[in-house]
């Protein structure tokens, strides 16, 4: 109730920002019909629009974004058509040609409807829908986390009724504006003569706000007009939805006799494909004991933690130990089998690994992190677990503990340092002044160029000439889209100013196989013996595949650093900072 409740919330409180400007005329377009044939239809099209276009993005992958995008398109292409046919009613009749666009004649009759026998459910309900379609990318970063909240939980009723929730909450908003836009209409009355003026009138406010958001003023320049107070409602917001209680995600099962393989472990043997192995079976692991490690190959974190889970699988595989590696991507790309195939091989991973694409293990497990260690007794019981980073010499410890109650004898050994290379080698803690930062607008922030994020479209973007700390910045030709921004250009930069050891960056090609050089400065200079594992002394390295870069390693004095990364080509992604 709780989540639902905040999900109405975010929705109510993000649309009462200016972003809700361009999408009033569309509303006071209905507002002069009666509620039930006019406001009503429209604000359920509206709500149920928002559920079914959120719930695609949260399931169906890039496919049903790319799909959204169109259907944003011809909204906007419909209501501008819709404007038109109000300020110029002999257009009316002029697209009523067989051979015109469904969108075309779909406005068209609107628009004949309304100037001759009033709104009607049916059309209302459209402009609902259709105004759903324009508003959404101005939703804000809440959107952004509960959809990545909804793809974690994965397609169930509470998943669509909180998704409709947030619907509901932007509704109640426009629902006053359809109130106050009655009133306002109807003191236009008294000072305009006759009803075709009026109509014009509203014609052309429908025409201009579909104007501002055909040139993108409805997600830059009003987004960034919000007020204060309403930025600090909504982080609240944020800050709550990021860390919901164990009640609203469920909680692990309590260490209880239980049948073995049954609960949680049982979700490994579904039609997943594995790396590495054939399907485990329930055979290949009943009566032994199990670390399962959640984990995905960009994430720096994950990557910090396999040195210690490697050790561990080679050190007790003797002694019955099994080691699966459950592979719940974050980003697109990493459904890719092939790439996580690559990964595993590359990072030196023998143990088997199975893909968690739909995070129905994660799921079974009530999980919360990456990576996450489960540590499963003999009898299939899940003994303990550890979320993030850390407490590596208690979790061998319990490892042997769990494996001499298996063998009913000791099992007992040092327990020697484990260092990894490269990006896999521990973070430095106390020098760590930078969180990480996604690039995507769907959970970007500290996004410093003039003018803001423009979402989904190619747009010139200028440096910074003295970010502050932990801000950054793009140059160039740049589409930002929800997940990650491309390059558009022949060059390109990134500008990052941070307080770290070490500096990562999550990179890919637009096409697989193809290299994209770069060079990176530092306080624009070539970073010299502070370059990271994947660029030389002189700050050049390439992006040929979908994974994490390390960039800088610094190893002197950990202080504020200007970080700039150019590329020379374009296509290449980017989607997140890290820092360790």
């Amino acid at each position: 109730m709780t989540l639902l409740t905040l999900a109405y919330l975010a929705g109510l409180l993000t649309i009462a920002t200016p972003c809700i400007f361009p999408i009033l005329p569309f509303v006071l377009a209905r507002a002069d019909e009666p509620f039930r044939r006019g406001g009503l239809p429209m604000l359920i099209g509206l709500a149920v629009t928002f559920a079914i276009v959120a719930s695609l993005a949260a399931f169906a992958g890039g496919w049903a974004v790319a799909a959204n995008q169109h259907g944003r398109t011809i909204a906007l292409v419909l209501m501008t058509l819709f404007g038109l046919t109000m300020l110029l009613p002999a257009l009316a009749v002029r697209v009523t040609a067989p051979i015109t666009a469904i969108g075309s004649r779909l406005a068209n009759w609107t628009g004949r409807r309304m100037s001759t026998k009033g709104a009607t459910a049916s059309s209302s309900m459209l402009l609902g829908i259709a105004t759903g379609l324009l508003w959404a990318p101005c939703a804000g970063p809440v959107l952004g986390l509960i959809l990545t909240g909804a793809a974690l939980r994965g397609p169930s009723v509470e998943t669509s009724l909180l998704l409709l929730t947030y619907g509901l909450g932007a509704a109640s908003s426009l629902a006053a504006g359809v109130f106050f836009g009655g009133r306002l209409l109807a003191l236009a009355k008294r000072s305009v003569r006759r009803g075709d003026d009026l109509r014009r009138i509203l014609g052309a406010a429908v025409v201009a706000g579909a104007a501002l958001i055909w040139g993108g003023f409805d997600t830059g320049a009003l987004t960034r007009w919000s007020s204060a107070s309403t930025n600090m409602i909504e982080q609240g917001l944020i800050t709550t939805l990021r860390n919901p209680s164990p009640l609203e995600l469920g909680t692990a099962a309590a260490a209880v006799p239980e049948p073995a393989l049954s609960g949680p472990l049982a979700s490994l043997f579904g039609a997943q494909p594995w790396v590495n192995t054939q399907p485990l079976r329930a055979e290949d692991i009943r009566g032994k004991v199990v670390l399962v490690n959640f984990w995905t190959y960009s994430c720096i974190n994950c990557l910090r933690a396999l040195p210690h889970v490697r050790a561990w699988a080679e050190k007790y595989q003797d002694r019955g130990l099994v080691v699966v590696g459950v592979h719940t991507p974050e980003f697109a790309f990493e459904k890719d089998t092939v790439n996580v195939s690559k990964a595993a091989a590359s990072l030196g991973i023998s143990y088997p690994v199975v893909i968690d694409n739909d995070f129905a293990i994660w799921r079974s497990f009530s999980n919360r992190a990456w990576p996450a260690l489960y540590f499963i007794d003999a009898d299939g019981r899940v003994r303990d677990h550890v979320l993030g980073e850390g407490s590596y010499d208690e979790s061998e410890r319990l490892i042997q503990q769990l494996l001499s109650e298996a063998e009913n004898a000791p099992v007992a050994s040092d327990i020697a340092p484990v260092d990894g290379i490269g990006p896999q080698a521990a973070a430095d803690l106390e020098n760590l002044g930078s969180g990480e930062t996604y690039v995507g607008y769907a959970q970007a922030a500290g996004f410093a160029s003039p003018g803001g994020i423009r979402a989904d479209e190619p747009s010139l973007y200028r440096g910074v000439a003295a970010l502050p700390l932990n801000q950054w910045s793009l140059a160039g030709v740049w589409t930002i889209g929800g997940e990650f921004a491309t390059l558009n250009d022949k060059t390109g930069s990134i500008s990052h100013r941070f307080h770290a050891r070490d500096l990562h960056l999550v990179l890919a090609p637009a096409t697989p196989g193809h290299a994209i050089r770069f060079r990176i400065k530092i306080d624009g200079a070539a970073p010299g013996p502070d370059h990271g594992f994947d660029v030389d002394a002189e700050g050049w390295g390439t992006v040929q595949e979908d994974r994490l870069y390390q960039l800088v390693r610094q190893t002197g004095r950990v202080v504020d650093r200007t970080f700039e990364i150019e590329f020379f080509d374009a296509g290449v992604r980017a989607y997140a900072f890290t820092f360790g």
